[in-house]
Order: C-alpha cells, then structure tokens, then sequence
C-alpha cells in the first residue's frame, strides 16, 4: 500500500503537483465527504480510519499533500521570478554564468532533506504494517474460484464459512449495493487480529480501506496481516486484484462488536457453520451399521 504512494517518476511529478496536491489539500480541508466503512457519494478523502495503521497513513498523506503544495508554490514562485526579470526587455544582456557554487549546493543538499523528511516515516509506517503484534485473534480468508471469500477462524473452533455478495432483490434496507454479504466475518473491537490470507486457483487482494491493510491472496502461499478496529460497526472493503469475471462481486464486509457479542456469536456460528460429513464418512458410517 505505501509502496503505491511513494511510485512516482520525474516526469509526472509536475503535473501531479498542479492536480493532485490541490485536490489532495481540498480533500484534507474537508473530511466529512469521506464515508464511514463505506464510499459515499462524491467522495474525494479516504475512508475514515478506525485502525492505527489507517491513522499513520491519513497524516502521513496529509504529510505528503503540504509538502507537495509548498514544493509546488516555490517553484511555481521561481518560475515568475525568471519570466519577470530575465525576460529580454528587462535583462537585454543576459548573464554569462555557468556555475554558481552555492547554489548548486543548497539544490543538491534540500531535496536530500526533503528525501529524508518522506523516507523516514514511510519507512515507520511499512514496517508497523509487516510487523504483525501478537495477536488476540486468528482469522483466515481464502479468496475462491467462484469469487467468494471463506473465512475461518481457527481459534474458536476451527469453523468455516462462505461470503457472498447479495443480490439487489436480497438485501435489506440500509445495506449498500454491490458491497452487503450474507455472512460477514466478525472480529472484536480493540483487540489485534491476525489475518491470514490465501487463495484457490485465481489470485485475489484482500483490502479494506478503513482499515489500512491490502494484501495479496495467492494460490499456494499464505500472506499475513493484521488490524486493531477499534470502533465497532460495519466496513466494507472489496477483492482490488483483476481476478476474473465477478471480480466487480466479491466484497469484503466486517462487522466489528463487542467482546461480548463477539463470543456470543462464536457460539452461534459454531453451530450455524457446524461442518457437514463428507461423502466418505457417511458410507463408512452406514457400512457400519
């Protein structure tokens, strides 16, 4: 994810400066048009943060946005300082220069500051999200073939189950279109959990933006992350890898409670979820009897 924010190249940094930095500053001047758990209509900020990690990368973007706006407003002062006075009808004999020793020292030793004053924090934020704490609590997602998410929660029981988009004629009002499941997973509130995150067949993204976290699912390898939500309600995230055809359909939805919801709905989901028998264990049970 921060890796996404620091990609930037020479030549695009001008036009991103103009653009960019002042919608971005528009953006930091007005938070309410971000949604919570949930885009909203005409939104230009970032989801709002309930987890640590999305709070470091709120105002490590904030960071980043003034930066860019001072940056560009000095060069921008620059520029009119050479179209004023080094024009041809106000400097006829234009300077000979070639080197200017001081100079070249102050723009090779600022933007070094700069680099660092950038380097530094992203490097604090990168790593804060690799390092996972010890955790209260294991949930594993598994992004499928058909475009499900499956969810276990080896910690409770070992139960499983499977995530899947409403239909509009399925959901309830007030639920969002295209992001409301059937079985949300459900974690705590102010305790750390552990994601594990893997897939079957097609590589998926698990990412939750309120969250901060955005990790890749791949067949065969298990990718780890985790998050500390500490407001309870619902947030919604969606599968960011083009995985296929109902990519667009394969929403992520967390519903944060209580503890003490939370360990009632262990109990209920260890039976709503309880695993059926396979096939193979019926025949020997009835070739038992």
């Amino acid at each position: 994810m921060i890796a996404g924010f620091r990609k930037s190249h020479a030549r695009i940094a001008p036009t991103w400066s103009v653009s960019g930095a002042l919608a971005c500053l528009l953006a930091v001047s007005t938070p309410s048009v971000a949604g919570t758990g949930q885009p909203t209509p005409w939104q230009i900020d970032f989801q709002t943060a309930v987890t640590p990690v999305m709070d470091a990368i709120y105002s490590f973007h904030a960071f980043l946005t003034i930066l860019s706006a001072v940056i560009t407003l000095f060069v921008l002062v620059l520029l009119g300082i050479c179209i004023l006075r080094f024009n041809e009808r106000a400097n006829p004999v234009p300077s000979k220069t070639t080197h200017h020793t001081a100079l070249e020292i102050v723009w090779t030793i600022i933007p070094a500051i700069i680099l660092i004053a950038i380097f530094v924090p992203s490097l604090r934020i990168l790593f804060e999200q690799l390092e996972i704490p010890k955790s209260d609590l294991t949930v594993k997602a598994t992004g499928t073939a058909q475009w499900t998410w499956t969810y276990n929660y080896p910690d409770n029981g070992g139960f499983s189950f499977d995530s899947n988009m409403l239909q509009d004629n399925e959901r309830k009002p007030g639920q969002p279109r295209l992001l409301a499941v059937d079985n949300e997973m459900v974690v705590p509130v102010n305790k750390i959990v552990r994601m594990q995150v893997t897939a079957e067949g097609i590589i998926h993204s698990f990412a939750m933006p309120s969250f901060g976290i955005k990790i890749d699912a791949i067949p065969g390898r298990l990718n780890e992350t985790w998050f500390k939500a500490t407001r309870e309600g619902m947030f919604y995230g969606q599968c960011s890898e083009l995985c296929g055809r109902n990519h667009a359909f394969m929403p992520i939805a967390i519903r944060v409670v209580s503890e003490r919801e939370f360990a009632a709905w262990v109990e209920d989901a260890k039976k709503k979820f309880a695993a059926a028998p396979d096939s193979a264990t019926v025949v020997v049970a009835e070739a038992a009897r």
